[in-house]
């Protein structure tokens, strides 16, 4: 199986970051468009008294969903063919791409329009389609910006947050001509005119184009209907203008039935694009004649994801509706953008999605790829705002111990070794213990060789004079402390001389 591609000569995390964080107008748009849309998603998501139910119902239909992933993919095929369409299984992203790519030359056409697609991205279908002859334009704004600039996508819902409005003006000044209608005179860097300008480029490919290739949010298996989610427009336009139409969806993508959809419609928008709807809401199901395409194609995608639905901590990955609300929160993200984790799948869901797609637990992947579930703080952040509750910090140290264990990280692995031989035995550990204790003076205040980087941030912990299990020691062997000596009591306040009580008795009588 060929695994997904990184971006073309990434290097592993740590080198991409250090090169990111050091440009100051990364980290400006970055910030400010981070910012935003969390800040919105934190308002509409304050809105709902059941957030945490509706949360907990999405990562239940999912799990359930996962665990009977085979019944459902033969019942939406069944359900897709009834309705006129035509199912192709795709094993990984070769074969993906050769079905599209055929499918394209049989209607004898060489342009395809494109809804925004990460699942395309994920196995290079442009650059496959490119090299067939056949070109691909991105319709979705911020797609056309990234293509159009000759860049890569650096957010799941914003593909490019890493630019400000002024590097856009100059792409499509520079650019637009070169892809059809060019960008028109006088254009500022106002979003309204920006928009138009990307308005006036795209309706000529809208008009013309025969063949559309999309991907979609969800796909129910009841009924065979696909989803599309999106707040401009263009989707619609590509799903229902040209003559055949070509969706390719990863096979996590199913949801049993349209109640199940119901939650996931409430989720998803608040989730990335901070709105209680998403302005467009697109589904077909298979061919209508006289309305819409009239051929229809689903790909069905596995590209690893099987193996990753073999792993019982790590398959809850796929429960995610892409909705990018862990980059939002993301302290890693925030400060090194998207570009850094080399992949189409940026920040905390990269960092777990990626290695697993690509197979980390076998040893045999890049260092580029070992080196994503190390992106990380372990903050916990994309945990508590992910609306299908994936978590990403449980499967993120998962992966950091498949890492070590297929060979990757020598010293971490030797350190962990060397711990777990002393932590084995009890004598071995106390050994260990009385020497760190009386050497703990000539114990270094920054960490040698690779941990040098982490004690350069942290403060190194004081080694106590004694170790807890002496102190216990001690303490069990010293004799109970005895009580204080009793003091003889004084008489009570109220008692009489005995001379006195005679006195007194008589008087009685």
């Amino acid at each position: 199986m060929t695994p997904p591609p990184t971006f073309l000569g990434m290097p592993p995390f740590p080198e991409a970051a250090r090169s990111a964080v050091s440009n100051p107008q990364l980290r400006h748009n970055l910030r400010k468009a981070t910012h935003t849309i969390r800040d919105k998603r934190a308002h509409v998501v304050g809105e709902l008294s059941d957030w945490a139910e509706l949360r907990a119902a999405g990562a239940a239909i999912k799990d359930r969903t996962l665990r009977r992933l085979d019944e459902y993919l033969v019942a939406a095929e069944a359900a897709v063919t009834a309705a006129g369409g035509t199912v192709h299984w795709a094993a990984d992203a070769a074969e993906a791409n050769r079905i599209v790519a055929d499918l394209v030359r049989a209607t004898g056409e060489t342009e395809v329009v494109k809804v925004k697609s990460m699942v395309t991205q994920e196995i290079g279908l442009n650059e496959a389609l490119a090299a067939e002859g056949i070109r691909a334009y991105e319709t979705d704004l911020a797609e056309l910006i990234v293509q159009l600039g000759d860049d890569l996508p650096s957010h799941i819902l914003v593909p490019a947050i890493h630019r400000n409005r002024a590097e856009i003006r100059e792409i499509f000044v520079r650019e637009m001509a070169e892809w059809g209608v060019p960008a028109p005179p006088g254009l500022t860097d106002e979003p309204a005119a920006l928009a138009e300008a990307a308005r006036r480029h795209l309706r000529e490919r809208f008009l013309s184009a025969k063949v559309a290739v999309s991907g979609a949010n969800f796909l129910v298996a009841e009924t065979g209907t696909l989803v599309v989610v999106e707040s401009e427009g263009n989707g619609r336009m590509c799903l229902t203008l040209p003559e055949t139409l070509i969706s390719v969806v990863g096979i996590e993508k199913v949801v049993p039935t349209w109640a199940d959809l119901e939650v996931f419609l409430q989720l998803l928008p608040r989730s990335s694009t901070g709105e209680r709807m998403n302005p467009y809401t697109s589904t077909w199901t298979g061919v209508t004649p006289g309305d819409g395409p009239r051929d229809f194609h689903l790909v069905l995608l596995d590209n690893g994801r099987t193996d990753v639905l073999a792993d019982t901590t790590g398959r809850q990955a796929l429960r995610c509706i892409r909705c990018s609300a862990c980059l939002n929160v993301c302290p890693v993200y925030e400060r090194t953008g998207g570009h850094a984790y080399g992949s189409v799948y940026p920040g905390p869901i990269g960092a777990i999605l990626v290695p697993q797609l690509r197979g980390v637990a076998s040893g045999k992947v890049d260092p580029q790829t070992a080196s994503l579930p190390y992106a990380s703080s372990l903050c916990g952040a994309c945990y508590e705002v992910c609306p299908v509750a994936i978590d990403i910090p449980e499967v993120l140290v998962h992966l950091r111990e498949q890492v070590v264990e297929g060979g990757g990280h020598r010293a971490e692995r030797a350190a962990m070794r060397a711990a777990e031989w002393v932590l084995d035995d009890a004598k071995r550990l106390r050994t260990v213990q009385r020497v760190a204790a009386r050497s703990r003076r000539l114990l270094p205040r920054r960490a040698p060789g690779p941990g040098a980087a982490w004690s350069d941030s942290r403060a190194l912990p004081e080694v106590p004079a004694r170790s807890f299990r002496d102190w216990w020691v001690r303490e069990r062997s010293a004799p109970p402390p005895q009580p204080p000596a009793a003091s003889p009591q004084p008489p009570a306040a109220s008692a009489q001389p005995p001379a006195e009580q005679n006195r007194i008795e008589e008087d009685d009588r």
